[in-house]
Parts: C-alpha cells; sequence; structure tokens
C-alpha cells in the first residue's frame, strides 16, 4: 500500500533499519566471542550493539510515527456540489460524486445540508494505508429559524449507493478489526447559500466539512 511504501522508502526508516541491523551484528559478534571466553570483549560488542540497535529502533519509530501523523491529516474529496439559488429559501444542487455519478435536487432552505457515516481507522492502520473510511448519507435543506425547521418545507434525499465492498459491514462482523477502529460515528456538516457556487464536500478524521471549490 502506498503508505506503507512511504514510510520504507524514508531516509530516516532506511537509517534505522541499518543501524537496527548493524546493532544486530555487533550483538552476534559479541556472542561469538563469549564462546571464545572474552567476556570483556563480548561485553564491549554487547554494549555498543544495544545501543546502535536502540538507535535504529528510535529511529524507526519516528520514521512510523511521521508517517502516521501525516496520515491524520489525510483528507477526502466526498462530492462536489454546484448550488444556484432559484427562489427565496430556494436553491438548486447538482451534486458529482468522485467516481463520476451525478444527482440533482430542488432544496428548500437557507443553508445546505450533508451528513455521513465515518469509520476512523487508529494510527498504525492509517500507516499500512487505511485511510478515514466514509459513506454520505443524506443531503438536505437547513432553515436558520428554528421555527422554519419545525414547520417550514422539509427537503431530504437520500446521497448513499450500493458498495461492492461495504467496510463498515466488515467491521461489524470481523472482530478482528475491532483494535484498528479508534472511532465509528455520524458527522454532519451545513453551509449557507446565498449565491451561485461551486462547493466541496471533504471527509477527514474530524468529521465531514464543507469548502468552496478553489477554481484553477
Amino acid at each position: 500500500m502506498a503508505s506503507l511504501q512511504e514510510v520504507a522508502s524514508s531516509p530516516l526508516f532506511l537509517a534505522g533499519l541499518a543501524l537496527g541491523l548493524i546493532g544486530l551484528l555487533q550483538i552476534a559478534a559479541g556472542c561469538l566471542l563469549l564462546f571464545r571466553w572474552e567476556p570483556l570483549r563480548f561485553a564491549l560488542h554487547a554494549l555498543i550493539g544495544v545501543a546502535v540497535t536502540a538507535v535504529g529502533l528510535l529511529a524507526l519509530t519516528i520514521a512510523v510515527g511521521i508517517q502516521g501523523y501525516q496520515a491524520l491529516t489525510h483528507e477526502t474529496l466526498g462530492a462536489t456540489i454546484a448550488v444556484t439559488p432559484s427562489g427565496p429559501q430556494r436553491f438548486d444542487a447538482r451534486v458529482r460524486f468522485p467516481d463520476g455519478r451525478e444527482a440533482s435536487f430542488v432544496i428548500a432552505g437557507d443553508e445546505l445540508y450533508v451528513d455521513a457515516h465515518v469509520l476512523k481507522w487508529k494510527p498504525i492502520a492509517n500507516v499500512i494505508g487505511l485511510h478515514t473510511a466514509y459513506d454520505l448519507d443524506r443531503i438536505a435543506g437547513r432553515y436558520r429559524s428554528v421555527e422554519q425547521e419545525r414547520t417550514a418545507t422539509r427537503t431530504v434525499y437520500p446521497l448513499g449507493a450500493p458498495r461492492a465492498l461495504d467496510v463498515f459491514d466488515l467491521r461489524s462482523r470481523y472482530a478482528w478489526l475491532a483494535p484498528l477502529v479508534d472511532a465509528e460515528y455520524g458527522s454532519a456538516t451545513f453551509v449557507p447559500v446565498s449565491k451561485p457556487t461551486v462547493l466541496e464536500v471533504r471527509v477527514s478524521t474530524t468529521g465531514l466539512l464543507i469548502r468552496e471549490a478553489v477554481v484553477r
């Protein structure tokens, strides 16, 4: 997997691996000297070997930790949504998914609302290439007024699509995955819609967020 390859190819990881091997060779050489009844030389080799191995292990730990931190900042584009106001508290939303699917909705409200199911992995799982899994659940309109939320027209539409591999189903069926799972939860985000714009729904380890798309 890409993350594992990045760790294995980092200079710090390679240096740590080399130091670890040198340290182990020093310890092995010391053991041979012990069989020859040279305790002082054995102690010297063993001490050097343990010290070098410890430094190597520290370098390996730092290399993996850095990659884990980078994985924790990973964001995935969940959908691109083009919104266009069509009247008072009304707007059209055209959703484009990363796999090419598109869907259009007529939404009532002042704000665009999107929610999802999120499965967050622990850092060790990030290192081996498992990033935050998500399933966009629904898109809706949201009114600023609580009273309107209770009485005005509500528009809610599903966003989910059938999946060949459902990681949430795998998580519930296979207990051995539990130690790799940090949290499983629902996440929602919303933004006001006052003008035509293109928005990106992004999924990170902290949940959903919506940003205005950067025009290139």
